[in-house]
């Protein structure tokens, strides 16, 4: 089997899209050697799951041949790979629902996307409370333990009256790294497939589009900072709302079912223009 030459400019725009998460390994303790093994073990896998010929699976020598991981690690490897779970943590997709319902359904809400404040007992807001928010979504979580957790992660806070307010339009955790970590692997994984996708595949491409300038100020960073911050989490909601619609009155067999995931991102950095040599001085 002759294998592909190598693109030059992919290989630059590897190097070039590790470079955040290197800056991260570094920041957490991650070292080279153990993202060394952990890679490998990345290699095997895809190569094993995606990588097939018809339906056999591929031998430990072409996998090998195909990841460059010794043929001694592929079989180490092999046995004690594990199935990975492509959904969020069940914690996760569980309060991902319980804040759409809150924005989306009566009597939890004004209007669509205008949350009302929901008072913390049943026996005080009746329906429209946080016991019956959590209740509609799950008898088998207490509505207790849902505020505790919600509270120490900034997602909802409580007045003097005793009522509950979301202080987010999106289940987006101010606080809890692990909560943050799976959004992270979540979000920049379902990002990278669209793209990878529309690099190798010939189908229909993923929508993935950017805005892009060099040249602002910072005044200027700022508002488009903010106007991002505000009228695409409008564009969200706005798509929550479809989709929760969607899933509602369309409902698939479960052979049938598909996920979705829509991003929305913005980024700044300062920009300092390039430095240019001077020439050399030429004798004659």
């Amino acid at each position: 089997m002759q294998l592909p030459t190598l693109p030059p400019s992919l290989l630059s725009a590897l190097q070039h899209v590790m470079r955040p998460l290197v800056r991260l390994m570094l920041k957490k303790g991650v070292t080279y050697n153990s993202f060394a093994e952990l890679l490998k073990e990345v290699f095997v896998d895809v190569a094993e799951r995606e990588f097939r010929l018809g339906d056999k699976p591929p031998t430990d020598s072409r996998i090998s041949l195909l990841t460059g991981v010794h043929r001694k690690d592929v079989r180490r490897l092999r046995a004690k790979a594990t199935e990975q779970e492509a959904s969020l943590p069940r914690v996760i997709s569980f309060g991902a629902h319980l804040v759409s319902v809150w924005l989306n359904n009566s009597p939890f809400c004004e209007k669509p996307g205008s949350p009302l404040p929901l008072a913390r007992l049943a026996s005080n807001g009746g329906e429209c409370s946080f016991d019956s928010l959590v209740a509609q979504v799950s008898t088998d979580i207490r509505a207790r333990v849902v505020l505790d957790e919600w509270l120490r992660l900034g997602i909802a806070r409580m007045d003097e009256q005793d009522q509950v307010h979301l202080e987010t339009m999106a289940f987006i955790p101010q606080r809890g790294f692990d909560e943050k970590a799976a959004y992270f692997r979540h979000n920049l994984h379902d990002h990278a497939c669209a793209a990878v996708f529309n690099l190798t595949e010939a189908g229909e491409p993923f929508f993935e589009r950017s805005v892009h300038y060099d040249s602002l100020s910072p005044a200027a960073v700022s508002q488009l900072r903010e106007a991002v911050k505000v009228e695409g989490m409008q564009v969200l909601i706005g798509f929550n709302q479809l989709a929760a619609e969607l899933e509602e009155r369309d409902v698939p067999p479960p052979e049938a079912r598909q996920r979705i995931t829509i991003g929305l991102y913005f980024y700044a950095e300062p920009n300092p223009p390039a430095i240019s040599t001077p020439p050399k001085a030429s004798s004659s």
